[in-house]
């Protein structure tokens, strides 16, 4: 049998409404062990063992959580008696949570990130199929060599491409540039090509000190002075969720301009769903990187680690970007 690690951070996928019927629900209530035994009835066709990093609202994951998580992958994936990971994790965040460990933990075995729309006892939840699902891909030899996963709704994303599109309903991710690259069951597994990552190292180090970036929404009137409102003391980085193709209102571009000539790195990307931001000309005069089709929460995480890298040029951090 296959023997999976699971890496439990709560979530709806071990939440509880206290009615079949319920709105509200409490994230993160059941613990790894008690989920663990209720999947045990599945018959899923793997050797599953547990670890609780944490079992919260994923709206509540940040830096420390992020840390022992990496660690306790990186302790799973140097085990020659794991053969996969599956992480549990809240949809609000799952996305970067994912992004940050596909740039950070080496390929050399399966990792898949699972979460759930609705609580453990509501009507129609979807965690026990998400879960063996997630089971099904996780056994997969195949599934190395494609980076981290997410599987949601039978189907299985990149990290890369994986985000949240709806705030209720079982087909809520969806994947840009690439869509889903494989179709899940808890029976059968279709990959829609060849793995596609190159070599078995991590992207990156880990850094237990990640920079401050901050993400900056471009609307309708915004004005230069919400940037300087926007930044604290030791911010290394501004991510624009700019309107458009990463556009800005002129003022903004102007007191962006002046912080990147003093060493603040200034990405723009898109607010749009699909926002594919290609670099300009006026980027060069301005010190701008363009974020290509990472969306901007994705765009922060890869800026804080190729700062946290040492990397401080705009043009190899526009390479960084471009290879994404």
């Amino acid at each position: 049998m296959t023997k999976l690690t699971v890496l439990a951070t709560g979530g709806t996928i071990a939440g509880i409404a206290g009615s079949a019927i319920a709105h509200d629900y409490r994230s993160g209530e059941i613990g790894i062990e008690d989920y663990l035994e209720k999947v045990g009835g599945l018959g899923l066709e793997a050797e599953l063992s547990g670890t609780q990093i944490a079992n919260i609202d994923s709206a509540d994951i940040g830096p420390a959580v992020w840390q022992a998580l990496h660690a306790a992958a990186m302790a799973a994936l140097s085990d020659p008696a794991c053969d996969g990971i599956i992480v549990t994790h809240g949809t609000d965040t799952l996305e970067e949570t994912a992004f940050l460990l596909d740039l950070t933990l080496p390929g050399n075995k399966p990792v898949v990130v699972v979460g759930a729309m609705r609580p453990a006892d509501a009507v129609g939840y979807d965690g026990l199929r998400n879960f063996a699902n997630a089971v099904r891909v996780a056994s997969d030899p195949d599934a190395a060599g494609r980076g981290v996963l997410v599987v949601m709704g039978d189907r299985v994303f990149g990290a890369r491409d994986v985000y949240k599109v709806r705030t209720r309903g079982t087909e809520a991710f969806r994947g840009f540039p690439r869509e889903s690259v494989g179709l899940v069951t808890p029976a059968s597994l279709e990959w829609f090509g060849a793995p596609w990552r190159s070599g078995t190292d991590a992207a990156f180090a880990w850094s237990d000190d990640l920079p401050e970036v901050v993400i900056l929404y471009a609307h309708a009137g915004l004005d230069a002075a919400a940037v300087s409102r926007q930044l604290v003391e030791g911010t290394r980085g501004i991510v624009v969720a700019g309107v458009g193709e990463g556009n800005m209102p002129e003022s903004v571009r102007q007191e962006l301009a002046r912080l990147a000539a003093r060493g603040i790195c200034v990405v723009r990307a898109s607010r749009a769903d699909e926002g594919l931001v290609d670099r300009e000309p006026e980027d060069a005069t301005n010190g701008f990187v363009a974020a290509r089709a990472l969306n901007p929460q994705k765009a922060r995480i890869l800026l804080q680690l190729l700062i946290a890298s040492g990397e401080s040029d705009p043009a190899a951090i526009q390479r960084a970007f471009d290879g994404r």
